[in-house]
């Protein structure tokens, strides 16, 4: 699976586009490549929440593809400035959402405490992204022609943004394309039917 396909693949399984889709393809940098805006505590955070998202089972999850370093990068390298706002920020937020429920930070709550809470948030970004959508169409498409009239863009729900970055740094990561996924050396001899039994996983 190549940058291409994996960020098709995601924004699939997300119904939305990939939020810095682009510049992962053009391998554009927007901070001069400095990714030293997290100290180690928060990308361990974000291994957690990744692992929350993607857990281990008889494949390996996300803290296995070290998904946490991933989002720092792509949020660092990839992400528009108001993104990268909305990302900082809703670490946070996720962290406050958790004291104010269980009384607990996020990295002191349970497995099962730290699950409800983001099936609790991803119906939050669901909804959101909903009332979004809408806002974020351009003039053009909404057929004005009121050249004065000027909006700023609102970005994603943070929680999207990390549910992203996890499937995406999972499905690109090599357990994720060698041990969840089948994976196929290339180059390789063709082969024109292949036989499938369902519940086969995917190919790399």
């Amino acid at each position: 699976m190549d940058r291409r396909d994996a960020v098709k693949y995601i924004s699939v399984l997300m119904g939305s586009a990939l939020v810095g889709g682009d510049a992962f393809l053009l391998g554009c940098k927007s901070n001069s490549g400095k990714t030293d805006w997290l100290s180690a505590e928060s990308v361990a955070y974000l291994d957690e929440i990744g692992e929350t998202i993607l857990p281990r089972t008889k494949t390996p999850g996300a803290k296995d593809a070290q998904v946490g370093k991933f989002m720092q990068v792509m949020v660092n390298d990839c992400y528009e400035e108001g993104d990268q706002t909305a990302f900082k920020e809703g670490m946070d937020k996720l962290n406050d959402a958790s004291k104010k429920k269980y009384d607990k930070t996020f990295m002191e709550a349970t497995p099962e405490q730290r699950k409800e809470l983001l099936i609790a948030v991803d119906k939050e970004a669901k909804d959101y992204q909903k009332s979004i959508a809408d806002y974020n169409r351009t003039e053009d498409d909404k057929g004005s022609k009121d050249a004065k009239y000027v909006k700023q863009k609102k970005s994603p729900h943070y929680f999207t943004m990390m549910k992203q970055l996890t499937l995406l740094g999972f499905f690109t990561s090599k357990p994720g394309l060698t041990q969840a996924l089948r994976y196929t050396a290339v180059p390789g001899k063709f082969e024109g039917c292949i036989p499938y039994k369902k519940g086969d996983p995917a190919f790399a």
